[in-house]
């Protein structure tokens, strides 16, 4: 399993293959920076939709807290580390997630560097719903309070030299130079990767690249 549509496939798989839920199932697409989360996420929604399992998407991304609070946290730098979300707000979703016949998300606009609000809606005809996020299965306090939430969970596994090179090229994609996207990624994004591969709870599927 090589290409995104090819973890798609599998992970629709084991899905389709999971006991009929009384409100939703919940799919943890686990990962570290720049692992390829999000482009697995939003490929198993279009292949779970096309097999007719009305699914949605939320990302963890959304709770980031905005760059306002982490300035006064002195946080801003440390920006997509655990402490730099609502994990409290993440949380009170999934519960909601689990019972509620709709529930109104936050997204994240990576062009803004910030949390949209209201923008995103799982509606009552999405039996199950894909949850995307760094720190799914972190175990660590609080976070690993989140594993009770996931029907299914799924970590993504890249070697960090590869990380390394994919979140050099993120930064250099928005505009930093060579030594600014050296400096983002080798002082934030590579210790929060290795914080996830080195301190995640089991998986339900791993797939490594």
């Amino acid at each position: 399993m090589t290409t995104p549509s090819d973890i798609a496939g599998a992970i629709a798989d084991r899905a389709e293959a999971l006991p009929k839920p009384q409100r939703r199932n919940l799919i943890a697409v686990v990962g570290p920076p720049a692992s390829g989360k999000t482009t697995v996420a939003s490929t198993l929604l279009r292949v779970l939709n096309a097999r007719g399992v009305p699914t949605g998407l939320v990302a963890m991304d959304g709770f980031h807290l905005d760059n306002s609070v982490l300035d006064a946290r002195g946080l801003r730098a440390r920006k997509g580390a655990p402490e730099t979300f609502d994990l409290a707000g993440f949380t009170s979703l999934l519960t909601r997630l689990a019972v509620e016949d709709e529930v109104i998300a936050p997204t994240f606009d990576r062009s803004r560097d910030a949390s949209i609000g209201s923008s995103s809606v799982v509606t009552r005809e999405m039996t199950t719903v894909i949850v995307e996020g760094n720190y799914l299965l972190l175990n660590e306090p609080g976070w690993r309070d989140l594993s009770k939430h996931w029907t299914l969970s799924v970590m993504l596994t890249v070697p960090v030299d590869e990380l390394e090179q994919r979140l050099i090229q993120r930064w250099l994609q928005f505009g930093f130079s060579e030594d600014g996207a050296r400096t983002k990624a080798l002082d934030n994004d590579l210790p929060n990767a290795r914080r996830v591969l080195e301190n995640s709870l089991a998986a339900d599927m791993t797939i490594a690249e």
